[in-house]
């Protein structure tokens, strides 16, 4: 679909399964070359780099802690040694802790935040790094989340790193403009993931989050991997430091849908 992309260089972080994945197969579609990482689960990233070379593109799995400046620097080592160059930096691992937040422990959140905040630090710096040098027109995704507006009570850490992600991305994203570096972040909403499978099998907590979405359904991986491939194309060349929400309109208040209030 977009032409720009057919050989460019991505980094996906958190690879191995749902959004990651999803993100890497359609950067495939494009003809992209990938670098898929994962941290520990080798079976499915390679799972997603097959996937990648089917749908026409290139890639390799990379084992790296995306929370450490050694684990990220590795990542942009095996772009440039398979495939030469960076062009997209998907900032796309994460992971959530529920927990009333009087018992959070500190080494829970110190978990949440190591990737979903401080992992995103470090992928956005490495690549502002590698554009800035090589005097790039570079692009930056964030995946951040619907509760970077969205308070969630028992996800403090989560919620709590995702509207980190929102503003650090609008911030960089200033910063770096003059530069032709474009940065943005995805919200997703309820998507059918395997982080949510366990919640979607019980029909009473599928259905309450559906009455939560004013598109009365459960969102898509490919859905939110569209909007990736949009951002990194040349199709949004004008778009920089926004929140992308694909969330079937969960963001807008959905308590009051029907005209209530």
């Amino acid at each position: 679909m977009y032409e720009d992309l057919n050989g460019k260089v991505a980094v996906v972080t958190g690879g191995s399964k749902g959004l990651g994945s999803a993100i890497s197969e359609r950067f495939g579609q494009e003809g992209m070359k990938i670098v898929i990482n994962y941290n520990s689960d080798p079976v499915g990233a390679q799972k997603a780099a097959d996937a990648v070379k089917d749908a026409g593109g290139e890639a390799v799995t990379v084992q790296a802690n995306v929370s450490t400046e050694k684990g990220v620097q590795s990542l942009l080592d095996a772009a440039l040694d398979n495939f030469g160059d960076l062009d997209v930096w998907v900032n796309n691992a994460g992971m959530e802790i529920k927990s009333p937040t009087a018992e959070l422990s500190l080494d829970d959140w110190n978990k949440v935040t190591s990737i979903d905040q401080t992992g995103v630090f470090l992928g956005s710096r490495t690549a502002l790094d590698y554009f800035l040098k090589k005097d790039k027109k570079g692009n930056i995704i964030n995946m951040s989340s619907v509760h970077e507006r969205i308070p969630w009570p028992t996800f403090a850490s989560y919620a709590a790193a995702k509207g980190s992600v929102k503003l650090f991305t609008q911030t960089i994203a200033m910063e770096y403009a003059k530069q032709n570096i474009r940065v943005n972040a995805i919200g997703p909403g309820a998507i059918n993931t395997p982080i949510n499978a366990k919640k979607f099998a019980d029909k009473e907590q599928y259905d309450a989050t559906v009455n939560m979405v004013p598109m009365d359904r459960i969102g898509k991986p490919e859905e939110v991997a569209s909007a990736a491939a949009w951002l990194a194309s040349d199709q949004s060349s004008y778009v920089t430091g926004i929140t992308l929400f694909v969330d079937g309109g969960m963001t807008l208040y959905p308590a009051f849908k029907d005209g209530r209030g």
